[in-house]
This record gives structure tokens, sequence and C-alpha cells, in this order.
């Protein structure tokens, strides 16, 4: 038995699954002040924005990988090194902030920062894919609440982006066709506003959950122009605003920016109602699909009213 970290492919889907043994060994909460608070473990110096390698990564360092070629044989017990890398990002040096909170400029600084570490990681021979992502609150299982995201970069093309493209390839890109359908509907829409805008899908499976988009067809955050990075960095200020005033407290959500065909942020919020929190069950993990307890127009119209 190995407990570094691997990649398993499931012979029921073809798909392949990280088993990240190291990281249960992990801290669950600090054991002295805040690592990323300025003078912390991982910010001796002080920063506006700071990005570093995770000491508990999901991927590791390595040579390029053929995921493909292990995958064309579903039978037996297929591994591969889990090569890639992780990465944390701090917003702010201010422990109490949040996405919400550290201004315009300071998203600025944060859109900056993915974009170039995207960038970046996208450089090395052994990465295909940069997802950027945020867990907020304990209820995702945030272990530290100073304001945080992180970055995985993946060796392979995982499952949903890869899907994203092929349905892109086959009936080209939805969302050119989406967003402005969504303007022109507007029950749905929660913010337009410059190039960006933010709905509620209209087959949303999250209660309250909402994307972001912009309007011109912009494959990945480092294509984004100055614009275009100001106006993402309002967006998310703006949306994480409307998630902390529709039940009076912060609320706990999963994002990701989905880069590849057309740029785009996903948002979704744990909570269904106030202290109500909204479990995944067993039907939808089992089928793949979601349910939704809240019609995406009431929704969007919660969150419209917010601000």
């Amino acid at each position: 038995m190995t407990t570094d970290n691997e990649l398993r492919l499931d012979p029921l889907t073809l798909e392949w699954v990280a088993i990240v043994g190291q990281r249960q060994a992990r801290p669950n909460l600090p054991s002295e002040g805040c690592p990323f608070c300025v003078g912390g473990l991982e910010a001796p110096e002080p920063y506006t924005v700071r990005a570093f390698e995770n000491r508990w990564p999901a991927f590791g360092p390595g040579a390029p990988i053929d995921p493909d070629g292990a995958a064309a044989h579903a039978t037996g017990f297929r591994a591969l090194p889990a090569r890639g890398a992780a990465e944390v990002v701090l917003y702010s040096s201010d422990h109490t902030g949040s996405l919400a909170t550290i201004g315009l400029d300071g998203a600025r600084a944060v859109v900056d920062c993915w974009a170039e570490r995207t960038e970046a990681l996208l450089a090395r021979p052994e990465i295909e894919y940069v997802l950027v992502f945020e867990n907020r609150g304990e209820l995702v299982g945030a272990t530290i609440s100073h304001p945080h995201g992180q970055i995985y970069a993946f060796g392979f093309l995982p499952p949903v982006p890869r899907r994203e493209a092929e349905v892109a390839a086959e009936h080209g890109c939805s969302l050119c066709e989406t967003v402005p359908a969504e303007v022109v509907t507007a029950t749905r829409i929660v913010r337009e506003g410059g190039g960006w805008v933010t709905y509620v899908p209209y087959a949303s499976g999250y209660a309250y959950g909402t994307i972001l988009a912009p309007r011109a067809h912009v494959a990945g955050l480092p294509e984004l122009d100055d614009p275009g990075r100001d106006e993402l960095a309002a967006a998310l200020v703006d949306v994480v605003e409307r998630y902390d005033r529709l039940f009076d407290g912060e609320m706990p959500y999963l994002m990701w920016v989905h880069p590849g065909v057309h740029l785009h942020v996903h948002f979704a919020p744990l909570l269904r109602a106030a202290g109500l929190q909204r479990f995944v069950a067993s039907g939808e993990l089992g089928s793949g699909t979601l349910s939704n307890p809240v019609p995406p127009e009431l929704a969007a119209d919660a969150l419209r009213g917010t601000l």
C-alpha cells in the first residue's frame, strides 16, 4: 500500500481519481496563529497578494505523463504518478477580508495573480489544464478563515472541462449564445455591467448558483486585457457582496474558474435558505443529476434585490 499521491483509473467510467494519501497528515487548524498573516509560516514578508506551493499538494512535480495511453487499457488496476502542481493564493494580508471586502484594486490584484500563475503553470510541459478555485467557509471544509483560494495544475484534461470542450466542438460555443440570450431574457440576470455578465444558469444545479462570463469570447485568464480584468474584478466583488447580504452573513461557497473554450466563473453556494445547508444526496451523486430546490428565476430575483 502506498501513501504517495497517484492517479488511479476507474474501470467503470475510465475517469481518473486522485488518491492523495499524504494529505491525510495535513493539520486541520494552525497550531500557532494564522500562517497566512504577515509574519506567519507562509507569509514572512508583507504582501498584497501572494501565491506559493501547497505543502500538502494533491499533485506534484514530475515528468510529463500520457494518461490517454493508460486509459486505453480498461481492465486491471491502472495507476500513474499524480503529476502537476498545487498552489495557494492569498487574496489579502487582512485576516478578516474576502473578495467582497478587498475592493476593486484588491480583486484586480487577485485576478492578475491568477492569470500570471496560470500562464506560468501552463508553460510547464507536464501541465495540461489549470483550475483556479476557492472553498469558502467551514461548511466546505476550509480550515483557515484567512481569505485565500487555490490552484490545481493537472497533467491531463479533467472530465468537466473536457466535456465542455467536446460540446463546443460539436455545437459551437454555448456561452457565446447563452450570454446574449440571458441579457435579452433578463429574468436570470443578476448583474450586467461592462464586459462581464453575472447570471443564474437556466439549468443551475445549485441553489443560488451563478456564472460570471465575459461577453467576448476569451479562452482564459491570461488572455484578458486590462478592461476585461477590471470588469472581472468588479463582478467578483459584486457577487460575493450579494451572497453575504442574501442571508445576512458570510455565505459559504465553492468557486471555480473554467478556462479552455469560453472563460467563465462558477459560484456554488452551500445554503439554500438562511441557516439551511443544501446537501448533495446519494440520488444525485449516484445518477450524476443534481436537483436544485430553488428555481433559477427566483434565485436571480433574490440576488438582484440584495444591493
